[in-house]
């Protein structure tokens, strides 16, 4: 049999392009080296499923940086409104309860997939899991896909392997190595959105506490500009939280060149050196009998004062005129920017995405199609585009995916 269109990769690109194509249409095989579709998108946000978010597009754009241009084309093909007509249509309905993120109603990827699987199967797409495509030859008008046991045929064929991240869950990069057989280009892959190992570990001790609205910059000067806001957790090797999980796509590229990544947090929503002094003087106004631990604990928990306190050196049991003066210096300024040095992570192993991919210069958005080889399509993670935590990275999935399966020329 000759398909129209073969899709490698049941992800949530994938599964979107043998929709879209099969609503056109196309004979579509959707191909899974997993036992199971979807294996990823199950795992996504805990098991909830974030699947998009309340965003205008421009915004939504923006949040992609330099590649927010690049995206427009899928979301004007396959709108975040448009997404959630499409769910509801196949009975799955959503929620933002938070008024930002936006999940199923009932908080689980498995209606999602259940739901997916019906489309596919009412849309008479067939779907083949446990098949490990080992290599992909173009002839004459054809691609021909070779498995151990099998042989695949298709006049169009569309990539959307994902990334890196989750090995356990199928990531394998086969993809760049499809891609780059047919002559594209892949810029350098990092591991983005998990959590980040420091050298300090003195705070392992204030893992219960998370810090909201904390403040994080780069303190390298080439980078000064790197910067981001979010609720931050401690671990008993480093840092996590969504500010993480999100500076993460920013760090591990810088953490490739050195060999450490020194950072600057604020734990205290941003307040600076005088505003730190003056609400110390107040308290202390109040309280004249104080510590300075307690001084300390207006501003922060008790745990992450006390790390604060012993690395300025500070008995805790002082009261703040008792400090001398270069360590009430030191105090403040630690308060207003805690120093940390970021050291490594885990690699892909626990990376929910995957920065870097098959270059934006050689695939036409207008279509998702290669710009080197008519008939060959790429979406999702595979491609050079990553964004932040919160459905940013589904809706681009979904969205280049529905492009992509659109065959357009």
């Amino acid at each position: 049999m000759i398909y129209d269109c073969i899709v490698l990769g049941a992800g949530p690109a994938g599964i979107l392009a043998s929709i879209s194509a099969a609503k056109d249409g196309k004979k579509v095989l959707l191909l899974e080296k997993m036992p199971q579709i979807a294996l990823k998108l199950k795992a996504t946000g805990g098991g909830k499923c974030n699947l998009t978010n309340t965003l205008s597009q421009d915004e939504f754009c923006e949040k992609f940086g330099k590649n927010g241009r690049f995206i427009k084309d899928s979301l004007n093909e396959l709108s975040r409104d448009e997404l959630l007509s499409f769910f509801a249509s196949i009975g799955v309905e959503t929620i933002a309860r938070d008024g930002f993120r936006i999940f199923p109603i009932n908080h689980s990827s498995s209606i999602i997939i259940d739901s997916l699987l019906n489309e596919l199967k009412r849309l008479e797409v067939s779907v083949k899991t446990s098949v490990n495509i080992e290599n992909i030859e173009r002839m004459e008008d054809k691609f021909v896909l070779s498995s151990k046991y099998e042989v695949f045929r298709s006049f169009n064929l569309v990539l959307a392997t994902g990334g890196l991240g989750y090995p356990t869950l199928g990531a394998s990069g086969d993809g760049y190595k499809f891609a780059s057989s047919f002559g594209h280009k892949i810029t350098n892959t990092h591991p983005a959105m998990m959590p980040l190992f420091t050298k300090e570990k003195n705070f392992a001790a204030c893992k219960a506490d998370t810090i909201a609205k904390a403040i994080l910059k780069v303190d390298i000067k080439k980078y000064k500009n790197l910067k981001l806001s979010g609720d931050l957790i401690f671990t008993k090797e480093g840092l996590r939280g969504p500010v993480i999980l999100d500076f993460a796509r920013e760090i591990t590229p810088i953490l490739a060149k050195f060999d450490e990544v020194p950072l600057l947090i604020n734990f205290l929503k941003g307040k600076n050196e005088d505003e730190i002094y003056k609400h110390l003087k107040d308290e202390i106004s109040k309280n004249p009998t104080d510590t300075i631990l307690q001084n300390l604990e207006t501003l922060l928990a008790s745990s992450v004062s006390n790390e604060i306190l012993n690395i300025c050196e500070i008995d805790v049991n002082l009261r703040f005129k008792q400090i001398v003066g270069i360590k009430r210096e030191k105090l403040i300024k630690t308060l207003a920017w805690t120093p940390f040095t970021i050291v490594g992570h885990d690699g892909f192993r626990q990376a929910m995405i995957t920065r870097g991919g098959v270059s934006l210069k050689e695939i036409d958005s207008k279509t998702m199609q290669s710009k080197i080889v008519n008939g060959l399509y790429f979406c999702g993670e595979l491609v050079d585009i990553d964004g932040p935590c919160g459905g940013y990275n589904l809706q681009w999935s979904f969205s280049s995916g529905f492009l992509a399966g659109k065959l357009k020329d």
